[in-house]
């Protein structure tokens, strides 16, 4: 039956695409669905998957079920929380034991299917969304999922979770309850029409066990939720092992067909990356995610790589490249001198370090939307940009409003005399000059010295690369090296002068921009802008984009807000990944399909040999 129906599916779903493709081509005009609840929203545009889709192309329905699958992870854990700031939530959590009230599609920058929600609801102005629950949805212990838990989990994560949630759910201004299945939520008017999807990928905890503990307490309380999995038992700061619900109610819905299927997933916690990779070799645990260009060029000549029991993947995603930096921290005054942070980016020799430590493997990233529509690098700022951009003058570089910003050429012999000289120039600027072969604050007469603390062998190595390019003109650079919850800590509370960080980029930026970089965040404990960005320019791109009706509009708006970034020389931008690459051993199998998104765990199976 579930074969015949796919069969039926196909065909209108690539009816649909074609259509999508061929409108503004023979010029009609495009028709947007007529108002009331549906299967999905999308951010801008239609869903791809039209209602009464089976399951999503990057999942096979088919795939068998059982078996089990050991990920490896790195540092400790002492939280079965993964909502609020105190502690170190362990792994797994959020995708294996708690739902929200939609679910995402991969093949698509932003658009949300029905999950614990049924149907979703907006008006043209999306100034309210209405939720109503599916009748089947249950918690793990069996009690059904009700609006008393949407409304308790809201107001919960808003008051006691992390800063991000309180930023999105204190938009809501009135809850309006409609029945005894659908919840309405009216927003402030403020112009965020990505709130809706927000609200729809809010996760949902039942009230029934949770008013009953102290929410803010990192402890390790069974968590209780209505997800594919339960936690089975931990090891504290070891190891968790999640079993499959043989009673999960979500089994059927379409947005999890081909989803779930391994029975036991276990998380493994290791002291570093060498002794992980070392229990990879042997089997302790099942999938590598690589992230060292070295070691995936040279690393894997072993025994099961080379009996056929390992295999290595490659991956490309339509995803932009995020970006990896090595954060100033602007509250430390040195760090609140632009030209000193210029001067420093200046000192980063990518082409030397690419060659000679990671085998030329790494792309060096010049946007934070890199490989995408929504990257300002290569590109002169359109229109749209420079209208939004207008009413900040000096906030962009003109070279960067007239093609991105364009990183230092470094000599790939390591000599790199053109950018310290430079790199001096600007600190001269700064007030520092170079005296006995100290760089050296002319008004204070100290010496230039900063710490970078790191939590990971590679990060120190590359630390203290960077430090020995820096100490060729005078400027000295300490490696701290701190345990895994002591770095957590330090890094929550801004105590660093400056860091490593990545941020994930998606198709569809929105309100996790303000988390990452708004000026509200820059004081907040436990957010990510760890720079410290406070720049008006920054904050009206991230409203313009979250007001963006259209996509041209949208992709402007993120434009914009990138090249205002990169004119901060807030971090020394680093490198990426062209595509991913994972290993894995042999019993671990994957769909066809690749998502846009890259590979999706969630629909692996294991085959036993």
């Amino acid at each position: 039956m579930e074969g015949d129906i796919t069969v039926r599916f196909m065909p209108k779903l690539c009816l649909v695409a074609l259509i999508t493709l061929l409108t503004p081509l023979l010029g009609i005009p495009r028709v947007e669905a007529a108002p009331g609840p549906r299967h999905a929203i999308a951010m801008h545009g239609e869903p791809l998957y039209p209602e009464g889709f089976t399951h999503f192309a990057y999942a096979n329905p088919d795939a068998p079920r059982g078996g089990a699958i050991t990920y490896g992870a790195t540092g400790s854990f002492d939280s079965l929380n993964p909502f609020i700031v105190r502690g170190t939530a362990a792994l797994g959590l959020r995708e294996h034991v708690f739902e929200s009230l939609l679910a995402r599609g991969y093949d698509e920058p932003f658009t949300l299917y029905g999950l614990l929600a049924e149907t979703v609801e907006v008006p043209e102005d999306r100034s309210w969304v209405a939720f109503t629950l599916n009748r089947s949805a249950r918690f793990s212990d069996g009690m059904p999922v009700t609006i008393d838990d949407v409304v308790f989990s809201l107001e919960t994560l808003r008051d006691k979770g992390r800063p991000n949630y309180k930023t999105y759910y204190s938009k809501v201004e009135r809850i309006e309850r409609i029945g005894d299945r659908t919840v309405k939520l009216h927003f402030a008017p403020d112009g965020d029409r990505e709130i809706p999807l927000i609200l729809g990928l809010m996760p949902i905890i039942p009230k029934h066990v949770y008013e009953k503990r102290d929410f803010g307490a990192a402890n390790f309380d069974t968590p209780v939720g209505s997800g594919p999995y339960t936690v089975e038992r931990t090891v504290p700061g070891r190891r968790i092992v999640y079993r499959r619900n043989p009673d999960y109610w979500g089994r059927t819905l379409p947005v999890n067909a081909g989803h779930y299927n391994i029975d036991a997933v276990t998380y493994e916690y290791f002291r570093d990356t060498n002794s992980s990779f070392e229990a990879f070799k042997t089997g302790v645990y099942h999938a590598r995610p690589e992230d060292d260009p070295g070691r995936w060029a040279t690393g894997y000549d072993f025994p099961a790589l080379r009996d056929g029991r390992v295999r290595k993947e490659t991956f490309k995603t339509g995803l932009p490249s995020g970006m990896h930096g090595l954060v100033f921290n602007t509250r430390r005054p040195a760090f609140a001198n632009k030209q000193l942070r210029e001067a420093l980016i200046h000192l980063f020799n990518f082409e030397w370090i690419n060659r000679n430590l990671y085998h030329g493997a790494y792309v060096r990233t010049e946007s934070f939307f890199d490989n995408s529509e929504l990257g300002s690098s290569g590109r002169a700022a359109d229109a749209r940009e420079r209208k939004l951009l207008a009413p900040f003058p000096g906030a962009v570089a003109l070279d960067i409003m007239e093609h991105g910003w364009r990183a230092p050429q470094g000599d790939p012999q390591g000599q790199d005399r053109a950018n310290r000289a430079y790199a001096i120039a600007l600190l001269g600027a700064a007030g520092y000059d170079l005296r006995n072969g100290v760089m050296t604050h002319l008004a204070t007469g100290r010496p230039l010295r900063f710490e970078i603390l790191v939590a990971t062998p590679s990060e120190e190595r590359l630390a203290l690369t960077y430090a020995r390019m820096a100490s060729r003109i005078g400027i000295a650079i300490a490696v701290r090296n701190v345990d895994p919850s002591q770095y957590q800590e330090r890094r929550n509370n801004y105590d660093f002068d400056m860091i490593f960080n990545n941020w994930f980029s998606s198709l569809s930026p929105g309100n996790e921009q303000s988390f990452y970089w708004g000026s509200a965040a820059a004081d907040m404990p436990g957010t990510r802008n760890y720079m410290g960005v406070k720049e008006p320019a920054v904050d009206a791109m991230i409203e313009a984009m979250l007001a963006a009706k259209s996509r041209e509009d949208f992709a402007a708006a993120v434009r914009a807000m990138d090249r205002v970034l990169m004119s901060g020389a807030y971090m020394i931008p680093l490198f990426h990944q062209p595509e991913q690459w994972i290993a894995l051993w042999s019993k671990v199998k994957l769909p066809e399909k690749t998502s846009l998104y890259g590979y999706r765990s969630s629909t692996w199976w294991i085959e036993e040999n």
